[in-house]
């Protein structure tokens, strides 16, 4: 999920591997419409309408509503366990690793905070079967993060009492910039990136982490 695709407002959107053009569209649409008025209370016409398109015409690609949430949903944890397993598998020690992650995940979270909205807050608008799939990736990418923070209490680099309660809180930290982060705010993706990251390592007990 290299390539993305970005909006009128230049927010980067993970899609740019999905073709049709038409079935791309359609998840563009969906994510702004999902992100705007909720799962539940958007139409597939509303969708169909925000594409150009004809409701008849999405169900070429989509059967349902809830395939769309699905996909965008997939696409999105996988871009997500993409960034986080690139930065775990990095060169260097547990703390460079662990703020290249923080910093690279906050980045996407606020680069591309609609398509995160959805993906991250959406996950019980879904069934039980791709729901249960949602889940199992979310566990991956927990599982990438606590790696990265068991490997710098092995070393003695971090001192982390609770690492799965830390990792919690790491990962809650990056989700949420998804919810508040404005484009016309005072920091910029990658500032938030810096500043959390510099955050994450004091969290876990990383001395002079403010002066990296």
């Amino acid at each position: 999920m290299s390539t993305a695709q970005e909006t009128a407002d230049g927010e980067a959107q993970p899609w740019g591997e999905v073709t049709p053009d038409a079935a791309r569209r359609l998840l563009l649409a969906a994510v702004e419409a999902f992100a705007e008025r909720g799962y539940h209370a958007t139409t597939t016409r509303d969708i169909a309408s925000r594409a150009g398109m004809s409701p008849a015409a999405l169900y070429i690609h989509y059967k349902t509503k809830e395939e769309l949430l699905h996909r965008i949903s997939r696409i999105g944890h996988e871009k997500a366990l993409d960034i986080l397993r690139t930065a775990s598998r990095a060169e260097g020690g547990p703390a460079e690793r662990l703020a290249d992650a923080v910093s690279s995940f906050v980045r996407w979270h606020a680069g591309g905070r609609t398509t995160a909205r959805v993906v991250q807050y959406e996950l019980d608008s879904l069934g039980p079967e791709a729901r249960a799939e949602i889940v199992g990736l979310r566990r991956q990418v927990n599982a990438e993060v606590r790696g990265i923070i068991e490997d710098g209490v092995r070393s003695g680099d971090f001192d982390v009492a609770d690492v799965q309660g830390t990792t919690l809180a790491v990962l809650s930290l990056c989700i949420d910039v998804a919810r508040w982060f404005n484009v016309n705010g005072p920091r910029t993706p990658e500032e938030v990136g810096a500043l959390y990251a510099d955050l994450t390592l004091r969290m876990v007990g990383v001395t002079g982490a403010g002066q990296r």
